[in-house]
Order: structure tokens, then C-alpha cells, then sequence
């Protein structure tokens, strides 16, 4: 009996401590800078762009403008209702300059209807049937969302006045029978967005480790809040590296 006992305390010892760690997530900005010929959405200083001029036609399609982080001056026009401004000033929206879209072509909605040229039925400038001068249904200087967007389409970057999102609730994730049995244990880098919500979006394996982990550690990730990113003050979706650590003691 004593010794049935010493070996039922040993098994239970061994399965609790056979547990996973999460050692310091650690969320690092990714390198790649993206390259999109259409954007879904870009990101602005806030939120989805939009605008328009109480136009009864919906937007004409056409090209974005010059993308810029500094303050919108001139909102983006299909149609110059002003043909002699006293200062002319080139138009732009708000958004990350290094994504790379074509400027080739008329100004316009890239998912707008084709035909004569029409800002659409929003307001305050801009092209759209949104508001506040940017391109699209929303309300600001930005332009999108657009179809097929999801959540965060093309993101900013860490750097150059955005700070870096971090974890403030971070559950463990489960380890898995098989890895448990097989003694399986490393890092799973996952290439995430954490969206101005604060929660993690559009996540992508980039380092599996396998036996279920992979899964695993999407799942924990998914419940995760973050603190956002923020450039001048406002939070911004921002593309990341997170890094779960998988650990058998």
C-alpha cells in the first residue's frame, strides 16, 4: 500500500508540473514593409476614411491620392467644384506613405462605380458616402473600408511615431496531450494584427512547433487584450510578431 501510494503521488506531481509558460510575449514589429496594388483598407489617424459633396451619384471609381501622415490640407476630389482656388495645393489622405498603391488614373474610389465622375452622396469633402475628406464610407481623412477588408486590411508599422501594442491580459495557453507525452516543447511565432480594439487579428503561423501547439497558441492569442498602438495620440492597427513559449518543467 505505502508504495502504491508513493507512486500515485509521483504520477500526480509529474502531470502538474507539466504544464506550459508563457515567458515574457513578447510582440516585435515586422520587417516587411507591405505591397498592395488595390487597397482594402488604409489605415488612417483613427479609424475607416470617407467622404463626399452630397453628390446624388455614387462615387465614381478612380485612384487614390498621394498618401501622407502629415495633416490633410486639400481632401481628394472626383470632381473640382473650386476651378480657380487662390492657393492650389495638392490633394491628399491620411495613411502610412510606404504603402505602395497606383496614383495612375483619374481620383476616384477604388471600389466606386464606373462612369462620369461623381464624389458621392457623403460630406465635409472627399469621395465617398462617408464624411470628413477622405475616401470611402467612413469619417476620416483615411479612406476604406472596403469590400473584403476584414478587420484591419493593410496595417501600420512600429516606428516613426507609432508605439508598439503590449499585452495587459494574457491567459495561458493549454498544452496538449501529445506534446505532454512526447516531452514537445519550443516557440510558436505567430504573425498577428492587434487592431485599434486592442485584440488580435488575421492571425498567421509563421513559426510552427507542432503536435497541436500551433493551434493552441492561435487560440490563446485570439483571447488576449492588448494596450494599441497609438501614433499622435490615437490608437492604430499595427502588424506584429508575437512569440508564445511552450515549457515543460
Amino acid at each position: 500500500m505505502a508504495s502504491a501510494g508513493l507512486h500515485f503521488i509521483a504520477g500526480a506531481v509529474l502531470f502538474l508540473v507539466a504544464t506550459v509558460v508563457v515567458k515574457n510575449p513578447v510582440a516585435r514589429p515586422l520587417q516587411a514593409s507591405p505591397v498592395v496594388s488595390l487597397p482594402r483598407y488604409i489605415p488612417s489617424q483613427g479609424g475607416h476614411g470617407g467622404g463626399g459633396d452630397h453628390d446624388r451619384n455614387p462615387a465614381s471609381q478612380g485612384v487614390l491620392p498621394r498618401l501622407s501622415l502629415d495633416p490633410q490640407i486639400v481632401p481628394p476630389a472626383a470632381v473640382v467644384r473650386n476651378q480657380d482656388p487662390k492657393l492650389a495645393m495638392e490633394p491628399t489622405i491620411v495613411a502610412p506613405p510606404e504603402i505602395k498603391v497606383s496614383h495612375l488614373g483619374p481620383l476616384g474610389d477604388p471600389f466606386g462605380v464606373p462612369g462620369p465622375p461623381s464624389n458621392g452622396p457623403g460630406s465635409h469633402g472627399g469621395i465617398g458616402p462617408g464624411d470628413n475628406g477622405g475616401v470611402g464610407p467612413g469619417s476620416t481623412p483615411g479612406a476604406g473600408p472596403f469590400p473584403g477588408s476584414g478587420c484591419c486590411g493593410v496595417p501600420f508599422r512600429v516606428g516613426g511615431g507609432v508605439s508598439a501594442p503590449f499585452p495587459i491580459y494574457a491567459p495561458d495557453p493549454e498544452f496538449t496531450d501529445d506534446a505532454r507525452k512526447s516531452k514537445h516543447q519550443g516557440v510558436v511565432i505567430l504573425q498577428v494584427v492587434i487592431g485599434a480594439d486592442g485584440r488580435a487579428h488575421n492571425m498567421r503561423v509563421v513559426q510552427p512547433l507542432g503536435l497541436g501547439l500551433d493551434q493552441k497558441a492561435v487560440e490563446a492569442v485570439g483571447q488576449w487584450k492588448f494596450e494599441p498602438a497609438r501614433k499622435d495620440g490615437r490608437a492604430v492597427p499595427v502588424a506584429v510578431n508575437i512569440e508564445v513559449t511552450f515549457r515543460l518543467f
